[in-house]
């Protein structure tokens, strides 16, 4: 993997007018109710970017000093194990953050993050300029906050995930946590998600190995429990998968 060329410079600042980056970054719930004058005090309008398919938006340490939010599009962040090889750690997409989500310099070395399956757009920030952007704005802070626990609440649930008895449960709870950040009460009957996983993909985040996710999936399938395409997921009862949950 040659980090060298396809790393991403973050001077790279995608050729779109203001009004066009405001709505992109307004559509991110930590920025939506900013005033445009108050964009122009933080300078939060300058430290949006995009990435092409393939990019990297961090790989080499000197680039982990920061924070990102996802505005279109999605990032795998995984890392190079020592046989070489790319262990996926999570996909995440529009409205998520990731980084040095806890605003200190943690040692992420050897870690990734890469624009996956598409374009993205996202704003950067390094952890010293968000702590200063956070003190100017306390009502941003709480918000930050709130949002940096809901991600944790879904780590913690893919390592209860994790310590699941068997692969149909790990499966069963996984798509079940990806409808929840899919919608909002009341649940939908049913529901469609655009797919942004490979069979590998699912395999490395739920502890399993491609071939048996393969079968599982087709089972699952065969009991109309959900239709898994290259294109979409599709959940025909949406309330049945719920109650199938486990914990452990």
């Amino acid at each position: 993997m040659d980090t060298l060329t396809n790393s991403l410079d973050l001077q790279k600042v995608a050729i779109m007018s203001v009004d066009e980056k405001l709505l992109l970054i307004r559509n991110y719930d930590l920025w939506a109710h900013i005033s445009d004058e108050e964009y122009e005090e933080l300078n939060i309008i300058h430290n949006f970017i995009e990435a092409e398919k393939g990019d990297y938006l961090y790989f080499e340490a000197h680039l982990h000093n920061r924070i990102y939010f996802l505005k279109e599009g999605y990032i795998k962040i995984g890392h190079i194990d020592t046989a070489g090889n790319e262990i996926v750690k999570e996909i995440l997409q529009k409205g998520e953050l990731f980084g040095q989500i806890t605003l200190e310099r943690n040692n992420m070395m050897g870690e990734f993050a890469l624009a996956h399956k598409s374009n993205v757009s996202l704003c950067s920030f390094t952890i010293e300029d968000f702590r200063t952007l956070l003190k100017k704005k306390p009502e941003l802070a709480f918000k930050y906050t709130q949002q940096v626990g809901t991600k944790l609440k879904r780590v913690e649930s893919r390592l209860l995930n994790l310590l699941s008895k068997d692969i149909r449960s790990r499966l069963i709870n996984f798509f079940a946590n990806l409808v929840l950040t899919q919608v909002k009460s009341p649940l939908p009957t049913e529901i469609r998600i655009p797919n942004f996983f490979t069979h590998e993909d699912i395999a490395q985040l739920v502890g399993s190995t491609r071939q048996t996710v393969t079968t599982m999936l087709t089972q699952l399938s065969q009991e109309e429990i959900l239709h898994f395409s290259r294109k979409e997921i599709w959940v025909p009862d949406v309330k049945k998968l719920q109650n199938m949950m486990t914990v452990g």
